[in-house]
């Protein structure tokens, strides 16, 4: 199975099936994409926090004068470290749903392993995640955080549907 970045992040926005069959994919490519994403996202939030920082800081003379001597320094160090943090958050997050999913498989009696599974709750976060940021630009009551992690779990469920089928254990084997 040969897809390239777009295809894939369509396909972890509409397509359940495929998203099971990226388990066969390499990890490079699986990798690759999630590099893109969290640049594309870390890009967003750069943006945004660059603009809300002048915003926020109009009141405070002492620190925009602070932050005007330092510009050239603050931005590349702020953009580098929101960078690692979000790509750590991410694995993280995605390693966390990949165990949730493993459970999942079990109790569905599918065939699979955590290295599989890890591979689709990959583009399985990918719409609850979208979902958080653009949340995250309104101010909203419920807890997104929720939301966003029953949103992961349903997706992986129906990706898990199209797992394989563990064989019957016959009697002999028992």
């Amino acid at each position: 199975m040969i897809l390239n970045l777009y295809q894939l992040f369509k396909a972890s926005l509409l397509e359940p099936k495929k998203q099971a069959a990226v388990r066969i994919m390499s990890i490079g490519k699986i990798m690759q994409f999630i590099f893109v994403f969290i640049l594309l996202l870390t890009v967003a939030s750069f943006v945004e926090w660059s603009t809300g920082l002048g915003n926020a800081s109009s009141s405070i003379d002492g620190l925009i004068e602070f932050v005007e001597e330092i510009d050239w320094l603050l931005y590349p160090f702020a953009f580098v470290f929101l960078f690692v943090s979000t790509t750590i958050y991410h694995f993280i997050k995605i390693s966390l749903f990949a165990l949730i999913a493993l459970l999942i498989l079990n109790s569905r009696k599918r065939r699979g392993e955590y290295r599989h599974l890890w591979r689709t709750t990959a583009l399985s976060v990918t719409i609850p995640t979208l979902l958080a940021f653009a949340l995250s630009f309104f101010d909203i009551d419920f807890n997104v955080s929720i939301a966003t992690s029953l949103l992961t779990i349903f997706y992986l469920y129906v990706a898990i549907g199209y797992y394989p089928k563990k064989p019957p254990i016959s009697k002999k084997q028992a």
